[in-house]
């Protein structure tokens, strides 16, 4: 289990492009401790791509009687440290990789059905003839949107994280690998939808861009403080419904600006276009 947020990491993401097969089995295995002896199951993906299994052994949670247990509370303090920092040193190595390859890329987040696929939708379809365009989708299970992506006609992988509820740097690292992305390319980053847990890992992106919409209420930067801190640009999407709901534009603005006032902010409607122009020349302006 993640010290760090508590979603479990006892599956290995499984990261496919459309059209490939998953074939998932289960066997135990059996593990002697002095005289005692116990089994548990262990997961296994085939790909049809890759000769050889990739096999994820589930953390194993094994009881020590011991006479001392004074240090638990510690040891969870220095675990969620260790996670952390390990996934930070990776994130530079992607970072270094997209750096060497000029790639731009951009970590999407948001909260689930803030409009974040509907907005790279409409983005490869207006700037994929301008500019190539990469795409890895974050989600628990299914590839529903890595299809979508793949019908407006973007390369992508989908990341599959099982129980977990966040992207971290080896799974961005694992999906570049299938994906490859061109040099001198735009890679989109469709994180799972949550505004907690992503927001404590960096995955080497180069930027970081927020999304919500009219719908979800206007106090969720003081709610989700880290996300819009640790975040580049706040895009507030389904602008077309504002004239249905009870929502306070200027008063979102002004929240999230107590948490970060180098936030920047676009008003869109990815469904109508409103505002859209906005977003291509920001994507076109930041790209190396």
């Amino acid at each position: 289990m993640c010290d760090t947020c508590g979603c479990g990491e006892s599956e290995a993401p499984l990261i496919r492009k459309p059209g490939e097969d998953k074939h998932n089995h289960v066997h135990t295995h059996t593990h002697n401790h002095g005289d005692q002896k116990h089994s548990h199951p262990h997961s296994h993906y085939h790909h049809h791509d890759n000769p050889h299994d990739q096999h994820d052994h589930n953390d194993h949670a094994h009881e020590h009687h011991k006479a001392d247990h004074n240090h638990t509370h510690r040891k969870e303090i220095l675990l969620e440290q260790d996670i952390l920092h390990k996934n930070n040193l990776l994130a530079e190595r992607n970072r270094g990789f997209f750096d060497a390859k000029n790639i731009f890329a951009i970590n999407l987040v948001s909260s689930p059905g803030s409009g974040k696929t509907t907005l790279l939708e409409k983005t490869i379809k207006k700037l994929g003839k301008e500019i190539p365009l990469f795409i890895i989708e974050g989600d628990q299970q299914t590839m529903n949107d890595a299809n979508r992506i793949n019908k407006a006609g973007a390369p992508v992988v989908q990341v599959n994280t099982g129980s977990g509820c966040h992207l971290d740097a080896n799974m961005i690292y694992l999906a570049i690998k299938k994906l490859e992305p061109a040099d001198n390319s735009v890679l989109f980053i469709e994180n799972v939808g949550n505004l907690i847990c992503p927001s404590m890992f960096d995955l080497g992106e180069s930027k970081r861009v927020v999304i919500i919409s009219v719908t979800e209420g206007e106090d969720k930067p003081i709610k989700y403080p880290t996300m819009f801190e640790t975040s580049d640009l706040c895009i507030i999407n389904k602008t077309d419904l504002l004239q249905y709901v009870d929502f306070n534009i200027a008063r979102t603005r002004e929240h999230a600006l107590m948490i970060n006032h180098h936030l920047e902010f676009l008003e869109i409607s990815a469904k109508t276009g409103e505002g859209m122009d906005t977003w291509y020349d920001w994507v076109k302006s930041n790209n190396p």
